[in-house]
């Protein structure tokens, strides 16, 4: 080794009084062995370990003790709000429940919005256009930031592509039936989704009706038919205070087209939520139902307003509504898709009934709506049928 020496002393040179010389070794392997005697002394690094190059995206900062201090005074103080929103999505055990009660509180909030400022110069295709373009956008955005694939994984794309053609069957056909049936009869009919939803699931997921989600769903049920009257007896329109008419009218005169119609809106809104549980249980990623919907839906709108209807250019106050009405309508969904995505299709529709009994008590409450005794007996019917499905506990189907 470079750098080693030893000291020799020679006799003659000892007795001349001659300082000794320094002799480098010459053995190479007395060098060896020396440098592995001395290595350890003076070399304190671990052996056989390689120092990674640094570079400015390596080099590590010591962390600013106050910063920390302050997140997590920051996550101590968070909103009640808040703190719900993440128990009601993070799958405890009543999750499954709250999300589609949720959506059913968003969608209610919509219609009571749409009451107060309705947009009447707007056609209705351009409406759902706008609506369905809002939620393409959210819907976008929502994945990018999370880094999920914007079509879904490749084994869920046939779900989601019947996900999303079902739901805009589902939204056309009922979009043909309120323009041809009484309005009370359109919304009876598209209200009853949870019943059909309820029974493909039993033939899709092969879900058991337990006795008591039949008793909801038939309370439920029969809270409607109080509130919006039998189809074939009665012919409901709204009136401006929101009464409902009571002529009784034969059955050859409603337009039974409509309301095989009608009945396929149902039928196509049953089968869509049985696709939506699928394909968000099957991704893991409620979203992708949401924007599968959204990304069919919004270009067959514009195809539809552009081919049917006049394009009207909105003003600035109906702009507003519109962007908050699609905005909301992007977080019911949401909900929507997660409630279907944790629990059972059959107790969580029931839930959704909670809508009409809000948006009946909104009316009574805001709107002046005068309420009838059949009508507070059918929301009375609902809100029992529904608090019932929460007091017997959710089924929680997380495979």
């Amino acid at each position: 080794m470079a750098g080693i020496e030893s000291i020799s002393v020679d006799d003659d040179e000892r007795e001349r009084g001659m300082e000794p010389r320094r002799t480098s070794i010459a053995s190479n392997g007395e060098a060896a062995h020396l440098e592995l005697e001395i290595s350890p002394l003076i070399d304190h690094e671990e052996p056989h370990v390689q120092k990674p190059k640094m570079t400015i995206f390596t080099v590590s900062y010591p962390r600013d003790k106050s910063k920390e201090r302050e997140a997590v005074e920051i996550d101590t103080d968070c909103s009640v709000f808040y703190q719900f929103v993440l128990w009601t999505w993070s799958g405890s055990r009543y999750s499954g429940f709250l999300c589609m009660a949720s959506s059913s509180v968003i969608y209610s909030i919509m219609e009571f919005l749409l009451q107060l400022f309705p947009v009447k110069s707007i056609p209705l295709f351009e409406i759902i256009f706008a609506r369905c373009t809002i939620i393409l956008i959210l819907s976008l955005v929502w994945l990018r930031r999370y880094g999920q694939p914007v079509l879904g994984p490749p084994h869920v794309r046939t779900l989601l592509i019947s996900r999303a053609l079902m739901g805009y069957l589902s939204l056309m056909t009922f979009v043909y039936s309120i323009q041809r049936l009484p309005l009370s009869d359109a919304i009876l009919f598209n209200l009853s989704t949870p019943i059909t939803g309820s029974i493909f699931a039993q033939v899709i997921f092969h879900e058991k009706l337990a006795l008591v989600d039949i008793g909801g769903l038939s309370c439920s049920f029969l809270g409607l038919l109080l509130i919006f009257r039998p189809i074939f007896f009665l012919q409901g329109g709204l009136s401006e205070g929101g009464e409902y008419s009571m002529a009784l009218v034969s059955k050859e005169t409603v337009d039974k087209y409509a309301v095989l119609v009608a009945l396929l809106s149902s039928l196509y809104g049953g089968v869509s939520y049985c696709l939506v549980r699928a394909g968000a249980k099957a991704s893991e990623q409620p979203m992708a139902t949401v924007l599968a919907f959204a990304l069919f839906a919004s270009p067959a709108a514009l195809v539809c307003t552009l081919v049917f209807e006049d394009f009207v250019l909105p003003d600035m106050q109906t702009l507003l509504i519109m962007i908050i009405v699609g905005f909301l309508a992007f977080v019911a969904e949401l909900f929507l898709a997660r409630g279907l995505q944790l629990e059972k299709t059959s107790k969580t529709t029931n839930i959704l009934f909670i809508e009409v009994f809000l948006s009946q008590m909104s009316g009574f409450t805001f709107l002046g709506q005068a309420p009838s005794f059949l009508r507070l007996v059918g929301c009375m019917l609902i809100l029992v049928s529904v608090l019932s499905t929460f007091y017997f506990g959710p089924e929680k189907v997380l495979e």
